[in-house]
C-alpha cells in the first residue's frame, strides 16, 4: 500500500511502504528524506548567498576604482565568475574532493573530470546542491584578486589566472583541509568556512599578482603617495553590505546540516557571531582611523574593516563566544588599517585594500581558531581516540604551506602571462581609463576622469 505523510511542513510526500511495513519504518524514511531535502536547501540557499557576493564585490570594486575603469572592473567580476564556474566542474572540485591522495594526502587523484551529480538519499544532501555551494567559494577567491590589481591589468591575461585558479591552485588548496588531504589528516588544521583556503588563498594570489604586474602609473614618486581616490563611495559602501549580507551564507551554510536540533541551532549561532564580528571590525577600523588621522574616519577604512572583521571569523564563526566574536572581528578591524600604509611604504599598489582584508586577517583568523578551543595545544597531538587536535604549530603549518604553494603557483603563471602575451597595459591606456582602452564603452561617458 502507499501512505501520504506531512512533510517538515512543505507539502505532501508519498513514500511508498509494503503491507505490514511498521511505522517505525515510515518515521525512519520520514526523518532521512526531512534532512535530506533540509541539508540541500541548506546548500543552495548558501550558495544563493553566496553568490550575492559576486555582486558585492562588483559594486566594492566600481566604486574604489576611478571612474574611467569602473566598466573594465564591472566586466571582470562578471567574466571571472563565468570562468570560475567553468573551470571548478570542468577539473576543480574533483581536484577538491579527490576519491584518493598520494604524495601523503598534498596531492589529490580527482575520481572523474568533469564532475557529474550523483544522488542517493544516504549521502544526506542533493550532489547538485553542494557542487552549486562549493562553486561560488572559488569566485570569491577570484575576486579577491581581481580588486587588488585593479586600473592595470589586462582583461584577457586576468581571465586567464582566474582559471588556473579556479580548476587548479584553489582546488588543490581546499584537498589539503575540506578533502580530507595532509592539512586535515596530519596536522589537525581547523577552518570552517575558509579564511585560509579561501581567503588567504585569493589574497596571496592577489599580492604576488601587484609585485609582478607592479603600481598603477603615477602612484609612487620616490617615497611621495599619489592618492587615487574612489569614484563612488555610495557604491562601495552598498558592495560592503550586500558581502556582509552574504558571509552568512559564507559561514552559516559551511555547517552543512541543518536537518537536526543540533545543526540548525549551530547556524543560528553562526549567523550571531558573524554579524558581530564585522560590528568588531567596523568600530575598531574607524576608531583607529580617527586616532590616527586627527579625528577624520576614513569610510574606506571602515568599509575593509567590516570584512576584515568578517574573514577574520571565518575560520570558526561556531565555537567563540559573542564577546570573543567581536574580539576577534575588532583586531581584524585593525590590521586592516595597520597594514595598508605599510603596503603603500613597499609600494605594493592594493587598489580596493584587498590584501588586508582577506590575506592579512585570513591569517589571524586561522591563528587564532586554536584560542577558540579552551583546550587548545601548542604542537599537533592525537587524543584518546586517534584524532589530531586544533593546535597553534597545526594552524601555522596551514598558513606557511597555503603561503608558499599559492604564491609559487601564482608566480609562474603571472610570470608566464607577462612573458608571453603581456599581463599590464600601457601609461597611455592607464591614463585613457581601461573603459575605453579594454572595453571601449565608458561607465560614465559624461563624467569620466
Amino acid at each position: 500500500m502507499q501512505t501520504w505523510i506531512k512533510h517538515a511542513g512543505r507539502g505532501m510526500m508519498l513514500l511508498p511502504l509494503a503491507a505490514g511495513a511498521g511505522l517505525s519504518a515510515m518515521a525512519q524514511d520520514a526523518s532521512a528524506v526531512s534532512a535530506y531535502v533540509d541539508n540541500s536547501y541548506l546548500f543552495l540557499i548558501g550558495g544563493l548567498i553566496v553568490m550575492f557576493m559576486a555582486a558585492g564585490f562588483l559594486c566594492l570594486e566600481a566604486g574604489l576604482v576611478r571612474s574611467k575603469n569602473a566598466s573594465m572592473q564591472s566586466l571582470k567580476n562578471v567574466g571571472l565568475f563565468s570562468v570560475a564556474g567553468l573551470m571548478f566542474w570542468l577539473f576543480g572540485y574533483n581536484i577538491g574532493y579527490p576519491g584518493s591522495t598520494v604524495a601523503a594526502g598534498w596531492i589529490g587523484l580527482p575520481a572523474e573530470i568533469p564532475w557529474s551529480p550523483s544522488d542517493a538519499l544516504d549521502t544526506g544532501y542533493a550532489s547538485s546542491s553542494d557542487w552549486f555551494f562549493q562553486m561560488v567559494f572559488v569566485a570569491t577567491a577570484a575576486s579577491i584578486v581581481s580588486g587588488t590589481v585593479a586600473e592595470r591589468v589586462k582583461l584577457w591575461p586576468f581571465l586567464i589566472f582566474t582559471a588556473v585558479l579556479a580548476a587548479f591552485i584553489y582546488p588543490t588548496v581546499i584537498s589539503w583541509e575540506w578533502g580530507g588531504g595532509a592539512l586535515d589528516s596530519h596536522f589537525g588544521f581547523s577552518d570552517f568556512a575558509g579564511s585560509t583556503l579561501v581567503h588567504s588563498t585569493g589574497g596571496w594570489a592577489a599580492l604576488i599578482g601587484a609585485i609582478i604586474i607592479g603600481p598603477r602609473a603615477g602612484k609612487y614618486f620616490g617615497t611621495n603617495i599619489n592618492p587615487m581616490p574612489g569614484s563612488n563611495i555610495p557604491l562601495a559602501a552598498l558592495g560592503t553590505f550586500i558581502l556582509w549580507f552574504g558571509w552568512f551564507g559564507f559561514n552559516g551554510a559551511s555547517q552543512l546540516a541543518a536537518g537536526t536540533f543540533d545543526d540548525i541551532n549551530a547556524v543560528a549561532t553562526i549567523f550571531a557571531n558573524t554579524n558581530m564580528a564585522a560590528v568588531g571590525g567596523v568600530l575598531a577600523a574607524m576608531i583607529l582611523t580617527a586616532v590616527l588621522y586627527n579625528g577624520k574616519v576614513d569610510p574606506t577604512m571602515a568599509f575593509n574593516g567590516a570584512i576584515g572583521g568578517l574573514v577574520s571569523i571565518t575560520a570558526e564563526p561556531l565555537a567563540p563566544s559573542m564577546g570573543m566574536a567581536v574580539a576577534i572581528g575588532a583586531v581584524g578591524g585593525i590590521l586592516v588599517v595597520l597594514t595598508v600604509p605599510l603596503l603603500d611604504k613597499l609600494k605594493i599598489d592594493d587598489v580596493v585594500g584587498a590584501i588586508p582584508a582577506h590575506l592579512v586577517c585570513g591569517i589571524w583568523g586561522t591563528i587564532i581558531v586554536a584560542a577558540s578551543y579552551g583546550n587548545a595545544i601548542l604542537i599537533p597531538a592525537p587524543d584518546a581516540d586517534g584524532a589530531i587536535g586544533v593546535s597553534y604549530a597545526g594552524q601555522l603549518i596551514g598558513v606557511i604551506a597555503t603561503g608558499v604553494f599559492v604564491s609559487a603557483a601564482a608566480a609562474i603563471v603571472w610570470m608566464g602571462l607577462k612573458v608571453t602575451m603581456g599581463v599590464r597595459v600601457s601609461d597611455e591606456d592607464q591614463q585613457i581609463g581601461l573603459d575605453r582602452a579594454e572595453t571601449g564603452v565608458d561607465a560614465y561617458p559624461e563624467f569620466a576622469s
